[in-house]
């Protein structure tokens, strides 16, 4: 009769352990409320934005600088209004973005062969592993000189400087994403017969994808400051306006209010990119290992 009751709780707890893993791993079908998605996600920006204008429009009536060191909050949207209707705005916007985004792909497609090639190869990893890391260190400003001095005033230059700075955080980012895969994982995969090229594909980046992203993060904020380094010492009729030297002309104009306007597009692009992609793809790979709710 014990024997009967052991078994009969056995068997409730493991139907109880079952009932909760099904339960954990139940996709949330139904959609977020829109008054939680804007009370959650946007609401709280738009609360920072509202309190760093009024601080900004108080220091203005307070006159702790003069206007044409302190412009204000109206000045510099009748800059954008003005950049706007010249139908000049989209343009530096897209000079910079396409730019950056392009140098990023070629930088994309470099670093990730070569932080393979450092992870996995033991002497090549000893050669350029401190070469990766010194360069990675280097402010990007240090490479527009040289790359300006080697190909000239155009895009080839633009291009240099933006992998010079983005390639080494690429690299480095899918180097620890790598070293963090736990041993069994690759056991596990040459068990199964995914080696070389195949075990690379789906065994050691998916496992190394979170390293792997977060480098890619960094390598994306790399090649948008080194590109605004770039822009702003490296003028030319030839290379068009971009945000950098957008800013460049509000300091030789000695305009605030266009300086200004030239850090708020720099600093809205920057955040746009991180919200419309790299965020989506943390999200992802998170959920995907469990890590974030569903929902």
């Amino acid at each position: 009769m014990a024997s009967t009751d052991a078994t009969a709780k056995d068997t409730g707890d493991l139907a109880g352990l079952e009932a909760g893993l099904d339960a954990l791993d139940t996709v949330q079908t139904s959609r977020t409320p829109l008054r939680r998605t804007l009370v959650g996600k946007v609401l709280p920006p738009v609360t920072a934005v509202a309190l760093v204008l009024l601080v900004w429009q108080v220091l203005v009536w307070a006159k702790v600088a003069p206007d044409y060191k302190l412009p204000s909050p109206t000045a510099v949207w009748e800059e954008v209004r003005t950049a706007w209707f010249q139908g000049t705005l989209l343009d530096y916007i897209w000079t910079s973005v396409s730019r950056g985004l392009l140098g990023f792909l070629l930088a994309l497609a470099i670093g990730t062969p070569l932080g393979l090639l450092v992870a996995r190869v033991t002497f090549v990893r000893a050669a350029i592993g401190p070469i990766l890391s010194g360069l990675q260190s280097l402010p990007s400003v240090a490479w527009v000189p040289p790359a300006v001095l080697w190909l000239g005033l155009n895009n080839s230059m633009m291009y240099a400087v933006i992998l010079l700075g983005a390639v080494p955080s690429i690299a480095n980012g899918l180097v620890s994403g790598i070293d963090q895969v736990p041993p069994l994982f690759l056991r596990a995969g040459r068990n199964l017969g995914a080696t070389g090229l195949q075990g690379t594909r789906h065994i050691l980046m998916p496992a190394a994808l979170p390293g792997y992203l977060a480098g890619l993060k960094q390598g994306w904020a790399f090649s948008w400051r080194s590109l605004m380094a770039a822009e702003i010492i490296a003028s030319s009729p030839d290379l068009g306006v971009g945000l950098g030297q957008l800013l460049e002309n509000g300091r030789n104009n000695a305009s605030m209010s266009q300086v200004f306007l030239a850090i708020f597009l720099i600093l809205l692009v920057g955040i746009a990119i991180d919200l419309l992609i790299f965020s989506p793809l943390e999200r992802r790979v998170l959920r995907s290992r469990g890590l974030l709710a569903k929902g």
